[in-house]
Parts: structure tokens; C-alpha cells; sequence
């Protein structure tokens, strides 16, 4: 019995000792790897423009529009830089498209609104059917005078003004002023007469603008009348400024 447990005892010890060496041997768990952190999207810019009205005519305004994300910097075409969103005023006197571009970490994006300006109606010129000598006569009137002078009265001033507008707008036009007088008087007296008669018509049209170039004077005296009875309202008739065209 003895012999058995002298046996036994070492055997024991050897499987206590293997046992300890064992536990001694074991790996220690290695500590968790770190988790990186999550990646941030980088998300592509957007671009909304719009116009209105987008049909005008020249000199109308139109309203932009415009909307983006994501953006750094912004820009329309003709316009520059702008901010993200906004609204804008704009006068376009011909067609034209608001090309817009927003730049951005993501990337960049482009947007556009066009807007149609219509030409403005063309202007219809009428055509006259009269002849040159008909225009003239419808726009140049003959001015009259007092018995023996040849200042320029009120009413002859208001006349010669009509007459320097239409000829200063038609400088192709050249005309002839004739000097007449009543029958009463010498021919001489009545020559020199008309002449100043005349020049002073020539005189006024000359300062409204009219180029001297362009009048022609000739004194008629009493050899020309237009009426022939001898009354003060037939005189009257005779005693004036005349104008045709220069042929």
C-alpha cells in the first residue's frame, strides 16, 4: 500500500506541474483594433436660374432668379459674381441667355435661363401721293405785308416760322422769294420795294436755320399782281413775300 502511493505522489506532482506550465503558456487577448471614423460625402453643387417675364420687348425688365447648394462660388454670364440665391433686375435690349455656373468641393454645376427680347414694330412711313410742287404749297406759305414797308408783321412771323421748320427738315429743298407790291407807287419805287421785301423774308427764314445757300430772292414789283381790282383787299392780296421751289 505504501509502494502504491509512492508511485502516485510523483505522478500527481508531474500532471500539477504540466497543469501550471499550461496556464503560464496562455495568449493574453489583444486589445480591439480602432475604428477609423466614417467618411463625410462630398455632394455635388446644384443650379437653378429662372427668368420672367421671358418674352419682352427692348427696354423692358426682367427678373432673375436663382437657387443653388453645395456651392463655393457662383457666377452668371455678363453679370459676375452674384451670391448663392438671389434675385436680380436686368434690362436686356436683345435676346439673351443668363448662363449661370456654381463651383464647389463636389464638384460644379451650370443652369440657364433665356429670355427673348422682340424687335419693336417697324414704323410705316406713309407715302405721299402729292407731287413736289403740291408738298411745297402745302407747307410754305406766302407772307403778307403793310402799305409801304417791308417789316415783318406778327402774323407773316408765325407763318415763316412753319415754313423754316419744313425747310430746315427738307434741305434738299431750295427755294425763290419774290418781293410784290400793290399797284400804286412807281415801278422803281416798287422794285426796290419788293426787293426789301424779300430780303427781309430771306433774313428771318436765314435765322431760323435755313442755309442762306439755299434761298434766291427777285423783286417783282407791281408787274406781277395776283389781283387786279382796285380795292384795299385786292392791294392786300398783291403786297407780299412769295415762294416757289427753285427749279
Amino acid at each position: 500500500m505504501n509502494r502504491r502511493f509512492r508511485i502516485l505522489i510523483p505522478v500527481v506532482l508531474l500532471v500539477a506541474l504540466v497543469a501550471i506550465a499550461g496556464c503560464n503558456n496562455k495568449k493574453k487577448p489583444l486589445p480591439p483594433a480602432a475604428t477609423a471614423p466614417p467618411a463625410v460625402a462630398v455632394l455635388a453643387p446644384t443650379a437653378q436660374i429662372t427668368a420672367s417675364p421671358t418674352v419682352v420687348s427692348a427696354g423692358d425688365q426682367v427678373q432673375l432668379s436663382w437657387r443653388t447648394t453645395d456651392a463655393t462660388s457662383v457666377s452668371i454670364d455678363g453679370i459676375g459674381d452674384v451670391p448663392s440665391s438671389g434675385v436680380k433686375t436686368v434690362t436686356p435690349s436683345v435676346s439673351t441667355s443668363y448662363h449661370m455656373v456654381a463651383r464647389g468641393e463636389g464638384g460644379s454645376a451650370d443652369a440657364t435661363a433665356r429670355v427673348t427680347v422682340n424687335a419693336p414694330p417697324a414704323v410705316q412711313v406713309p407715302v405721299s401721293t402729292m407731287s413736289a410742287e403740291e408738298e411745297f404749297k402745302a407747307n410754305v406759305q406766302d407772307i403778307f405785308f403793310d402799305y409801304d414797308t417791308y417789316d415783318i408783321r406778327g402774323d407773316a412771323q408765325a407763318t415763316l416760322s412753319r415754313d423754316a421748320s419744313y425747310l430746315v427738315s427738307n434741305t434738299g429743298v431750295k427755294i425763290v422769294i419774290g418781293g410784290y407790291c400793290d399797284e400804286r407807287g412807281s415801278d422803281e419805287y416798287n422794285l426796290a420795294l419788293g426787293q426789301n421785301r424779300a430780303e427781309a423774308a430771306k433774313n428771318a427764314l436765314v435765322a431760323a436755320g435755313v442755309a442762306a445757300n439755299r434761298i434766291r430772292v427777285v423783286s417783282y414789283g407791281k408787274e406781277k399782281p395776283f389781283c387786279s381790282e382796285t380795292t384795299e383787299a385786292c392791294w392786300q392780296q398783291n403786297r407780299r413775300g412769295g415762294f416757289t421751289l427753285d427749279r
